[in-house]
């Protein structure tokens, strides 16, 4: 086994136990540890580690630890999403309020309340998704290789990790996906919803949008308004529309 000293910066240090918050502490090693297996067995998975530094040195989550090694930890910067890609979620059973308010702001993101883990991973793995989960165990898994631990209650709250952590305000397209069935919106005329919505609502909007897949039909009315000023308090900016 090998001995290091570890420092774990910022909100790292709330997935650790409580004496080994707020200063460094000795821990030892399996055999052969890698910096990824020893702050997992801490209790940290590494997709919330950022900048690591072993002995005053930039590391990477694959160095194996040495007897005396002293590494520090920092969180996952803010921002971090992969440059101009578009991030692409799947949230699990106890994130539905976040999902929601993802895809109103036109975020692909998979959600099930039925979802088992190993869906999850399938997914994610199959489509190049993130991993939104308050399951840290979850996202120890060598198959993950993008998630995050989300640590808000709160749904709005959790948006704003969210929208920091990726940096969305640049990439949201809202109010184009259906907010149940996840698929992007088709733009049609009121003589295609006609019999499908009210005829005071036919009467007054000319635009509206369908989902193909389960019918649903939008438009820009009150509803619309009250989520358009919801989802600009929070990531304090101003949507579309305002």
């Amino acid at each position: 086994m090998a001995t290091a000293t570890f420092l774990f910066h910022g909100e790292l240090a709330d997935f650790l136990a409580r004496g080994r918050r707020g200063g460094a502490f000795d821990h030892a090693c399996a055999r052969a540890a890698t910096v990824k297996n020893a702050i997992e067995s801490l209790g940290v998975p590494h997709t919330e580690a950022g900048r690591l530094l072993v002995n005053g040195r930039p590391a990477s989550l694959s160095r194996i630890v040495r007897e005396g090694d002293v590494i520090e930890v920092f969180p996952r910067g803010e921002a971090g999403g992969a440059g101009d890609e578009v991030p692409a979620f799947v949230a699990d059973a106890h994130l539905g309020g976040l999902a929601r308010l993802l895809r109103m702001l036109g975020f692909d993101t998979v959600y099930g309340n039925a979802l088992a883990d190993r869906e999850i991973l399938e997914i994610a793995t199959r489509e190049r998704r993130i991993v939104l989960t308050r399951d840290r165990e979850l996202l120890k898994c060598r198959d993950v290789l993008r998630g995050c631990f989300v640590h808000a209650l709160k749904p709005e709250a959790q948006f704003r990790e969210i929208a920091a952590r990726y940096a969305l305000p640049r990439h949201m397209r809202p109010f184009t996906l259906c907010l149940h069935c996840n698929l992007r919106l088709e733009a049609v005329g009121r003589n295609a919803v006609r019999g499908r919505v009210p005829e005071r609502i036919a009467g007054r909007y000319a635009e509206f949008a369908r989902c193909a897949a389960c019918g649903r039909i939008y438009w820009q009315g009150s509803h619309w308004e009250r989520m358009r000023e919801m989802l600009g308090a929070l990531l304090a900016v101003r949507l579309p529309g305002a």
